[in-house]
């Protein structure tokens, strides 16, 4: 009975409910949504490279190396010897390294010279391998794999020819035209900076950077390479390497000697630790999101109780009717509790739809844009209990008018006022 009269009551003021419901599911899904979205982005940040045991580069901090090496933001502060780097893949604890080449661009894309190790050995995500939605890998010194962001945006098929552009910025005014890259391969989308990447080989990355000085082309027109000058590149600096050790037990002894190096100054970093210290100075914003989001929902619960205060002196003939036909107080207190109760759990599941819809139609977006890969169902582990927790909240806070309507009909007595 007391469900049917909650529900009756809420549809005869169905237009403040009505307000009242879509600002609690506008709240709800804005709470839910950001902290969805910075779990997502978290797993996401600490998935972009796993498997890996240790980043090694020129000495700097390992923010920067992290950085350059990974997300493919900013720059090396120097580039490592490739003897000195053949020296170190050969230590007894060394089972694969991944080189990497950096510095060149293509229309804003990083371009990553790498060997076929790369395809092999890099790992994302749950040690997940990178796939090819197209073509193959790179088998020649002018063939190039792109990123499934890249291919997307700029609409590269197999077998197109690209430009490489000296420096790695949007526009360039000194590019590689007298040596274009055919498109052999596209990779799946991985929701990392994979996708944003342009692949090439060592030696193409070499090829193109002939008879280059202190960053700049030589001058004149360059003879074009031979098949056999091809054949016998070899780089003489790379920009890092990735390790993958035999024993996790090494770790860390193989880490002190690259850092210890006295042939060359490098410095070698743990991934998992250098996300773990990077996403901690971006917690600061992600707190204050949750904080903004939280009082909005806090606003929305107080508007819910102003509007049932508000309505309970347009009520009182209610009331007094429902105790006339032999309502008790109680049950007018859980009356009023019950039409709480029905707005937050029509709220709750307003929310989720909402916010479920807005995953389905961003995540095209999200992931072509930002490389963010994220589920559509936002239900975590602790989805549960927030909702538990904002279901106590919105009863303690109807409490207030429910209480008072208590009150009320207990100072009325049998009195009824019509």
């Amino acid at each position: 009975m007391l469900i049917r009269l909650a529900r009756q009551s809420l549809w005869n003021r169905r237009g403040t409910a009505l307000m009242t419901l879509l600002s609690l599911v506008i709240s709800i899904a804005l709470l839910l949504g950001i902290d969805h979205l910075r779990l997502e982005a978290k797993r996401s940040f600490t998935s972009t490279v796993s498997g890996t045991d240790l980043i090694v580069g020129a000495r700097s901090g390992q923010l920067n190396l992290l950085l350059y090496s990974v997300f493919r933001l900013g720059n090396a502060t120097n580039n490592i010897s490739w003897q000195h780097y053949q020296q170190i893949n050969k230590h007894p604890q060394v089972k694969w390294s991944i080189p990497l080449a950096l510095g060149d661009s293509h229309r804003g894309f990083r371009v990553i010279g790498t060997n076929d190790d790369y395809f092999r050995f890099f790992r994302y995500g749950q040690q997940q391998q990178l796939e090819f939605a197209e073509g193959q890998a790179f088998a020649d010194v002018y063939q190039t794999v792109l990123g499934a962001a890249v291919a997307d945006k700029l609409g590269y098929q197999l077998g197109e020819q690209i430009i490489l552009s000296h420096g790695v910025g949007a526009v360039s005014f000194s590019q590689h035209k007298d040596q274009p890259f055919t498109v052999v391969g596209i990779l799946a989308p991985t929701g990392t900076p994979v996708d944003q990447s342009v692949h090439v080989s060592l030696a193409g990355i070499e090829a193109i950077h002939r008879g280059w000085q202190g960053g700049a082309p030589a001058l004149g027109r360059q003879p074009k390479l031979s098949d056999a000058q091809l054949a016998e590149l070899q780089p003489k600096v790379i920009t890092g390497f990735m390790l993958g050790l035999k024993s996790k037990v090494a770790t860390f002894a193989l880490q002190r000697q690259i850092n210890e190096f006295k042939a060359e100054p490098l410095t070698a970093i743990l991934p998992g630790a250098a996300l773990a210290e990077l996403w901690q100075m971006l917690s600061m914003v992600e707190n204050l999101l949750l904080l903004v989001t939280l009082l909005v929902l806090i606003a929305a619960l107080i508007g819910m109780m102003t509007t049932l205060l508000a309505a309970m002196k347009e009520r009182q003939r209610e009331m007094a009717i429902l105790r006339a036909v032999g309502a008790r107080p109680w049950q007018l207190f859980w009356l009023i509790e019950l039409e709480v109760l029905s707005l937050t759990l029509l709220s709750i599941g307003g929310a989720l739809m909402t916010l479920t819809a807005a995953l389905w139609l961003a995540q095209p977006l999200l992931s072509s844009q930002y490389g963010l890969v994220i589920s559509i169902w936002p239900w975590h582990g602790h989805t549960g209990i927030v909702l538990s927790v904002l279901t106590g909240v919105s009863l303690v806070m109807g409490a207030i008018p429910s209480y008072l309507t208590y009150r009320q009909s207990v100072a009325q007595g049998l009195v009824i006022k019509l």
